[in-house]
């Protein structure tokens, strides 16, 4: 197995394992497609990042799990028991956080087209701050401020004019973007400044996010650098001192054999260098530093199970392998043409032999999982496994077709239990009048 599939394993009846629990026993056990992830790969990442956070802010650094790569009620108790906060972006997210027993004060709320109704829930509940990302946002978040008996701390979300060097549907630090105040055109200042006058509301500091899956440590330098300068200018030009500054998350992390992303402990600890350089220079206090991890705490952690159905061969075309989920259990190929590896369970320890197009059950032609896939040579009721699905599979599944949602798995200390269930036939109309 290739080195971030630290959760994955070859047995001795040569099946892939997950955490050292068989994948053919919880297909057994729990039915497919499957979402398996492995609990304690998850804490070692969550003590990664607090270690690391820890050897470049002391006590002024904070790791906040962004929810949207894969949220459920386990996963707020996971991090939370680890000492992460959470970024949330929606009162969906919110509320199973809190139902989790995750604490508010813990939990910093994005979006950019918040809603009334999620606005007030949010300051409602209490949470550390929510992150401003437009001017009819605070305006109106000013006015609902009014029905609570207590002021409420903000960010201010700036696009920092970094170019991420990542796909473009994952690019939000550039002018272009739906996300936050630019800088370069001056708005992100007049935003400062109106905060600053808005009754009720406290201007703590900016955040910032250029991007996701980004394999290099200069554009988040680069991003501290700007992001530390602009600071500089508020207080020279407002006379603030603002004390938060979040960073973002965009870790990479490997997929496939090729992917080299650097450990973001090196990332951290160049940004925390970096940032303290022009902190000084501009003549402000360090801020305390917040960053969102998501994917890179849990993709490397799961894999999803299938089972296989058809086998399609078309002589100097392709072969074509189906499975019992697809793009409503992972969109992702459909959307990104992102990349993954595959491997027969049941024949984990085997050469991969042949290359095949993974293809789902849903009625489109795009539902793929990948093309020209290496994997061993399979047929109908073996057990498939795609690796490194922990981030934005879950979160993004769909009900198309009307296919119900798969059921999730947490592995620890050789055992398996379930932590969201599979959707039922009732579930799907539930909510039909």
């Amino acid at each position: 197995m290739k080195k971030a599939e630290k959760s994955f394993t070859v047995n001795g009846r040569g099946h892939l394992a997950i955490g050292g629990v068989d994948t053919l026993e919880l297909a057994g056990q729990f039915g497919t497609p499957l979402y398996v992830f492995d609990e304690e790969a998850i804490r070692r990442t969550c003590r990664r990042y607090r270690e690391a956070l820890g050897r470049s802010y002391g006590e002024g650094g904070l790791a906040l799990y962004a929810s949207k790569a894969f949220s459920c009620k386990e996963i707020y108790r996971i991090v939370g028991s680890e000492g992460l906060g959470a970024d949330v972006v929606s009162a969906g997210e919110l509320y199973t956080a809190l139902e989790a027993g995750f604490v508010a004060a813990k939990i910093y709320y994005h979006g950019n087209n918040k809603t009334d109704d999620e606005l007030l829930f949010a300051m409602e509940k209490g949470v550390g701050a929510i992150v401003v990302d437009n001017l009819p946002e605070l305006r109106r978040l000013a006015k609902l401020r009014q029905r609570m008996d207590r002021d409420q701390d903000v960010l201010l979300r700036i696009k920092p004019g970094i170019d991420a060097h990542t796909h473009n549907y994952i690019r939000t630090g550039q002018i272009d973007s739906k996300f936050g105040f630019a800088l370069e055109t001056g708005e992100a200042l007049e935003a400062v400044r109106e905060t600053l006058g808005t009754e009720g509301v406290r201007l703590r500091g900016l955040h910032c996010h250029i991007g996701s899956q980004i394999f290099d440590t200069q554009p988040f330098v680069d991003a501290a650098r700007v992001m530390a300068r602009f600071m500089g200018e508020i207080r020279r030009s407002c006379g603030a001192t603002l004390t938060t500054l979040n960073l973002g998350g965009g870790f990479g992390v490997q997929y496939i054999e090729g992917d080299d992303p650097v450990p973001f402990e090196e990332t951290l600890a160049e940004v925390a260098v970096a940032l303290r350089e022009t902190c000084k220079e501009e003549g402000i206090p360090q801020p305390f530093v917040l960053v969102e991890p998501g994917r890179s705490i849990v993709n490397s952690a799961c894999a999803t199970l299938y089972t296989v159905g058809a086998r399609k061969e078309i002589p100097g075309v392709r072969t074509y392998v189906s499975v019992d989920g697809g793009m409503t259990d992972n969109p992702r190929y459909a959307l990104y043409q992102a990349q993954y590896e595959a491997v027969v369970a049941n024949r984990a320890g085997e050469e991969r032999n042949e290359h095949v197009t993974l293809a789902g059950k849903c009625c489109e032609s795009g539902d793929l999982l990948g093309e020209d896939m290496p994997l061993q040579h399979c047929d109908s009721g073996d057990i498939l496994a795609v690796l490194c699905t922990g981030a934005y599979n879950f979160s993004m599944a769909s009900g198309y077709n009307r296919i119900r949602r798969p059921a999730v798995v947490m592995v620890k200390d050789g055992l398996a239990r379930l932590v969201v269930r599979r959707e039922t036939l009732e579930d799907i109309v539930r909510c039909d009048i």
